[in-house]
């Protein structure tokens, strides 16, 4: 294959749209790609703590396969010969996935999540295991086997979780997309804070068979790359019906190919209590979020500010809901051996045991109002947008939880599809992002208006300082 470069940037810094064109036309090599990412993943992620486990044997095999079919002519797609990495909750076959917990320290699964298999058909080179939260949820700790992930915008700072390393590896270069999950936010609030886009699909869209769970009700399996249109990409391979999932959705195929389409015309809906009355951001975020309100007008969508319940209300069924799950699935582990994990987790979840049944039915009944609620108002708009987070990130473990920093939770209740953005940058070059929420299985349209606005805002071309260090 011929060399390429792109005005002396490292190829690991182009996109999942720009590397496989160039690989589908033979002027890329999969193995120069993944040289490229095992090159920056060993320069860089001792900063960045972004990989519990760096599989560059199994990925330069993967390389060098890839790069034998295409030559051949078996072309697979998208995402042939693409570095992506694993949140290490997916299941590997017989590699470990540890949940980033000692109790899993020895967990070697002997089957691929459904999510994991999909990608390896689609010809996807998996970098390796990316660092997470304990079990998706515990919260920036210092006491588990593996230190914590840090922000490549300044790795003083947090890159929020649970999907910390995902969002860390790809805002760095490390990875061109990763796997994320999403129960309370763990998708879009890492990617708001470490700059890149985070797409939480529908609930049921994309299959959790495989993946360790945290709330069955609430969990979201979704990618995390650079752009909207790289996640599209994605999801145009990780979107469909599931039988081994008890929650997927048999909606048919979803068309995520269009993303250039204009949206003038569109309806948008601004939930602006959100943020300046149920839980008011900081300033440069507000000043962020009316700039791209702007720009969403100048790419002619209708704006208008709309109304639901106050964010708490979601976030109190949420909260019950996740509780309760949680400790469902950790019981046994919590009662037998509690000092393999954390003290943060173990505090979390340990909370959901005083959850009674009465109270988690009255949450379950909350969340169907408020899913019938929200239904009706987007009878009259086409997508909700708010800020991601209400402050960039803080310094690594200030707010260990992070439980009020993000505008996520509501739309793990009501199953939405719910996209985040950059949208800009504080003073302190620390990333600011925007949301943008649709109707149920109509994440296209979602990832579309996230790929108008990234291409009128212009914020992508913007990388960590860390990124040029490689």
């Amino acid at each position: 294959m011929d060399s390429i470069s792109k005005a002396g940037t490292d190829i690991a810094l182009l996109t999942i749209a720009e590397a496989g064109a160039l690989i589908r036309d033979k002027k890329l090599s999969p193995v120069e790609l993944a040289t490229a990412s095992f090159k920056r993943i060993a320069a860089l992620d001792g900063q960045l703590n972004s990989h519990i486990l760096v599989l560059e044997d199994q990925g330069m095999a993967a390389a060098k396969a890839a790069e034998a079919e295409i030559m051949a002519g078996n072309y697979r797609g998208a995402l042939h010969g693409i570095p992506i990495g694993l949140k290490d909750i997916y299941n590997t076959a017989g590699i470990a996935t540890t949940g980033h917990s000692a109790l899993f320290r020895n967990h070697v699964p002997t089957e691929d999540a459904a999510t994991v298999k999909k990608l390896s058909d689609a010809g996807a080179i998996f970098t390796g295991k990316l660092s997470t939260w304990e079990f998706a949820i515990g919260g920036t700790s210092f006491d588990l086997p593996w230190p914590p992930a840090r922000n490549p915008w300044n790795t003083d700072h947090d890159p929020s979780g649970s999907s910390s390393g995902s969002a860390a590896a790809v805002a760095a270069g490390l990875v061109l997309g990763a796997m994320g999950s999403d129960t309370g936010g763990s998708i879009r609030g890492p990617a708001a804070w470490c700059g890149i886009a985070g797409h939480k699909p529908t609930y049921g869209l994309v299959s959790k068979a495989g993946v360790l769970p945290l709330s069955f009700g609430l969990d979201h399996a979704g990618p995390m790359c650079w752009t909207a249109a790289d996640c599209a990409l994605m999801m145009q391979t990780l979107a469909g019906y599931d039988p081994a999932d008890p929650c997927s959705a048999d909606v048919g195929a979803l068309d995520f190919s269009d993303m250039s389409s204009p949206i003038k015309g569109l309806r948008v809906g601004v939930v602006r209590h959100f943020y300046e009355n149920d839980m008011a951001c900081e300033a440069d975020v507000h000043a962020a979020t009316e700039e791209a309100l702007k720009v969403l007008r100048d790419l002619g969508a209708i704006v208008a500010d709309v109304t639901i319940e106050p964010f708490q209300t979601y976030g109190a069924a949420a909260g019950m809901i996740s509780r309760a799950e949680a400790y469902s699935i950790h019981e046994h582990h919590l009662r037998n051996t509690p000092e393999l994990y954390g003290a943060i987790f173990r505090q979390r979840v340990s909370a959901g045991a005083f959850v009674r049944g009465v109270d988690y039915i009255n949450a379950q009944r909350e969340r169907s109002r408020l899913v019938a609620e929200l239904a009706a108002t987007m009878r009259d708009v086409d997508v909700l947008v708010f800020p991601t987070a209400r402050y960039v990130a803080k310094k690594l473990g200030a707010d260990r939880t992070l439980g009020g920093a993000f505008f996520n939770r509501a739309f793990n209740l009501t199953g939405s599809p719910a996209l985040s953005v950059c949208s800009g940058f504080s003073a302190d070059n620390l990333p600011i992002a925007l949301q943008i929420v649709g109707r149920p299985f109509e994440d296209p349209l979602v990832l579309r208006v996230g790929a108008a606005y990234e291409a009128a805002a212009g914020w992508r071309g913007r990388r960590p300082p860390i990124a040029g260090m490689a």
